[in-house]
């Protein structure tokens, strides 16, 4: 067990897990060194049972024959960092995840052909940066049947820290990559697109025409603003969920969780 004892947070071998913003950790200009930190024991083993590659840990000293014991012992040659409780209890939301944080690898990003290459059901992240949002939406896709996640520039990056914390580490299961360019390029990959808003021509979320599709690509967009004109206009469907009592539509993360239920139904 290779244990490192820290006495400050200020440590640069642990500024990874203290100071580092999510850019700096994303590591754009070498990529080799890009990582993300992954919260808490259960999320850490998902990590690990997809074959992500540790770097580092740092948890509570207490930790150590503990919640980290069992990620120790399937990680033999990784850094651990450990220290006093007070002393990490000043990292944000530390005390909440149970002490443990571990910095993996972050992987070359998949493209758009691997992700969709035999998939029937790919939602589309389009400008949804709340990183909850994100995370649950991950969460849902993992748990409903979605076959591969695909996301705009201006979405959350998916291993941000509190998508992956939020997602429960469904952000390790389900296969997703950037998209760069239009969404209606997906027709050329065999996909039907339906786009999830509010119109008067909407057709609802259980129409048998839209669930009969072989290949369905499903577009959410962010809460607040929703699609852009021009992504709705383009796709092959606008799809709405009835709601009742004068509610007029849901949270992005509650209404993919009903779609995907719905659409992924074959």
């Amino acid at each position: 067990m290779n244990v490192i004892e820290i006495t400050s947070l200020d440590d640069e071998r642990v500024r990874m897990f203290s100071s580092l913003t999510e850019a700096q950790l994303r590591s754009r200009l070498d990529p080799e060194k890009a990582v993300f930190i992954v919260e808490s024991p259960k999320v850490i083993h998902v990590a690990l049972d997809a074959g992500y590659e540790p770097v580092a840990m740092l948890c509570e000293r207490r930790h150590l024959t503990g919640d980290a014991a069992s990620i120790i012992e399937r990680c033999p040659a990784m850094e651990v960092f450990t220290g006093s409780r007070e002393m990490l209890s000043t990292l944000t939301g530390y005390v909440l995840t149970r002490g443990v944080l571990c910095a993996m690898r972050r992987p070359a990003d998949r493209s758009v052909a691997e992700v969709t290459e035999g998939a029937k059901r790919v939602v589309v992240i389009d400008g949804v940066t709340d990183t909850t949002n994100i995370g649950a939406i991950f969460r849902s896709a993992a748990a409903l049947g979605i076959d591969g996640v695909l996301l705009t520039r201006q979405s959350c990056d998916p291993f941000n820290r509190r998508s992956v914390r939020v997602s429960m580490g469904s952000v390790f299961l389900v296969p997703w990559a950037w998209l760069d360019g239009p969404v209606s390029a997906l027709r050329e990959r065999g996909f039907s697109t339906a786009a999830m808003a509010l119109r008067k021509d909407s057709v609802n979320v259980d129409d048998p025409q839209l669930m009969g599709e072989q290949r369905l690509a499903i577009i959410m967009g962010t809460e607040g603003d929703g699609l852009a004109q021009e992504v709705i206009d383009s796709a092959d469907y606008t799809v709405c969920i009835p709601m009742a009592h004068g509610v007029d539509s849901l949270n992005v993360a509650a209404a993919s969780a009903v779609a995907f239920w719905q659409l992924c139904r074959r």
